[in-house]
């Protein structure tokens, strides 16, 4: 994308309308770990309590979680031990769950995976712990509407640049800054297809064509200072470089003929 080449879209890419009804499922099944794990989100809970819940009622709907035991690019990390990504303040995303316990004040990203019937599902919001302090309050405001100007600017033969300009635009009008390191994904049977990755900066009219039948995930990642990242020695965890709060939301979209499908609505 950053040299402008517009890039035709790979069949191997479209998902037919049966295959994309299985990843609605398993989107919905996401979103229901998020809506239950949302009213778990309070003082005193740790991101290792949030985990059992979150693992247990996946199980208990008859998937697996696709984050626990996941090997990552970088094969000299472990593989995740979560079955969610518990990213509190300025851990940007791969928060492993420990024995932190939330404090008043805090934000915490959940990130959830599962594996329903063979089909992944995938989504991410990030929740306040109590009352924010203002700059808190309008990070979270401001990347839940990133995520829907980014979804916004999609549809049948846009380009995958058109999003990754819309959130870029919209999250430094408002003084923040977008995550470079880390991006969107191609979804399907694998939690990660290759040949599809969404960035969320950009410039418009670049990158991949999209065409019906895509499905993948937009989900941009914004923090209150720079955008540069730092890894953790453990492999996973991601936190901003000045250590400044960061925000995260995710939903799964499927291209259509008229124009977006979200899969992981909450």
């Amino acid at each position: 994308m950053g040299n402008g080449v517009k890039r035709e879209t790979p069949s191997t890419l479209i998902k037919s309308k049966e295959e994309i009804e299985k990843l609605r499922a398993a989107g919905k099944l996401v979103a229901e770990t998020l809506a239950y794990l949302s009213e778990h989100v309070k003082p005193g809970v740790t991101t290792l309590d949030l985990d059992q819940l979150a693992d247990e009622f996946v199980r208990k709907h008859g998937a697996i979680p696709t984050f626990r035991g996941y090997q990552g690019a970088d094969r000299s990390a472990p593989p995740f031990p979560g079955t969610i990504c518990a990213s509190v303040n300025e851990v940007i995303c791969h928060g492993i769950p420990s024995n932190r316990a939330l404090e008043a004040g805090d934000i915490i990203s959940i990130d959830v995976g599962v594996l329903l019937d063979g089909w992944c599902g995938d989504s991410c919001a990030t929740f306040p712990v109590g009352a924010l302090d203002p700059v808190s309050q309008k990070l979270v405001d401001v990347t839940r509407e990133a995520l829907k100007k980014g979804i916004a600017a999609a549809g049948p033969g846009k380009r995958l640049g058109d999003i990754g300009s819309a959130i870029q635009r919209y999250v430094e009008s408002k003084g923040f800054s977008v995550v470079r390191d880390l991006t969107g994904h191609g979804i399907g049977r694998q939690m990660h297809e290759e040949g599809l990755t969404v960035f969320h900066f950009g410039k418009p009219n670049t990158g991949l064509l999209l065409r019906p039948g895509m499905v993948f995930t937009i989900e941009p990642m914004v923090n209150v200072g720079t955008y540069r990242t730092k890894t953790l020695a453990d492999g996973w965890t991601v936190v901003t470089a000045d250590r400044k709060r960061s925000a995260q939301f995710e939903h799964t979209v499927a291209i259509t003929d008229r124009g977006v499908d979200i899969l992981s609505l909450r």
